[in-house]
């Protein structure tokens, strides 16, 4: 007669948790944050202009995610957390984020994966950001392989990825290389949500590496001339995404002289953050 299945060990052994009763011997559950909630928050903090708040709000965030067992949630939030870091140039912590959120894609299994493209591609802007562009043009082309098999050819993902690794090339003086992803990059934002604000910032890399590649002003001012001209349509929306743009390339136009123009967008961009 088998009696294995007269007592088990949760009849007599102590929850494992008093207070979730999980059984003794239990493998825990992990306990997921709200993503979906936790971004929005974030969003509404960087569109406020607000990094301090957005870093204080991921890194609760984080520490709920360890607790819970939650590892998708710790990847998402330091995938996040690079990009912030980045903007704040905060090195230290932005390399330990893209650490972090590697390692995550190697445990998640999402290598090959949409996700783990885009970790990769984050990674790779923070190499950019501070001045180690062999190794973000590895992770950037790591991550292109990913995004030419898994995405559409007009993904608005596509497009930033030229854009982001078109800037590592012409630090590496790859000019070549660097136009022909400039020039995907405007294909691709054509069709995309934000597309001219997009296709701004594209003309205005465009503008740099024709300066940095010839040493005149005249392909340059012309990129100018065409990112204006986007920058002033007035069917976009005067958002916090359209501050962020004015903020990210107000300093080009000061940088080729560009002055007033300049000025005027860091002023636009105040003033929408003020009013967000």
């Amino acid at each position: 007669m088998q009696t294995d299945d007269w007592v088990r060990a949760e009849d007599y052994a102590e929850p494992r948790c008093l207070l979730c009763d999980e059984p003794h011997g239990a493998k825990p559950k992990p306990k997921h944050i709200p993503w979906q909630r936790v971004r929005e928050k974030f969003d509404a903090y960087t569109s406020a202009n607000d990094y301090a708040g957005a870093r204080r709000h991921m890194l609760y965030w984080l520490d709920e995610a360890r607790l819970g067992g939650d590892l998708l949630g710790e990847f998402q939030i330091h995938n996040e957390l690079m990009g912030l870091y980045r903007k704040t140039a905060q090195e230290k912590e932005a390399f330990q984020s893209m650490d972090a959120a590697l390692t995550l894609v190697r445990s998640l299994r999402l290598d090959a994966r949409i996700d783990g493209a885009t970790a990769l591609l984050n990674a790779a802007t923070v190499c950019s950001a501070f001045g180690q562009n062999e190794k973000a043009l590895s992770l950037f082309t790591q991550a292109k392989e990913i995004y030419d098999k898994q995405l559409a050819p007009d993904d608005p993902r596509m497009g930033g990825l030229c854009n982001n690794m078109g800037l590592s090339l012409v630090a590496l003086g790859r000019y070549d290389e660097a136009d022909a992803l400039y020039r995907r990059a405007l294909e691709v934002m054509a069709h995309a949500p934000h597309g001219a604000l997009e296709q701004a910032i594209t003309y205005l890399n465009m503008a740099d590496a024709a300066f940095l590649r010839s040493g005149e002003d005249k392909q340059a001012d012309e990129y100018l001339e065409t990112a204006l001209g986007l920058l002033e349509d007035e069917r976009l929306a005067r958002d916090g995404y359209y501050a962020f743009v004015c903020e990210k390339c107000a300093p080009t136009f000061l940088g080729f002289g560009w002055d007033a123009y300049g000025k005027e967008l860091q002023e636009r961009a105040r003033e929408i953050y003020e009013r967000n």
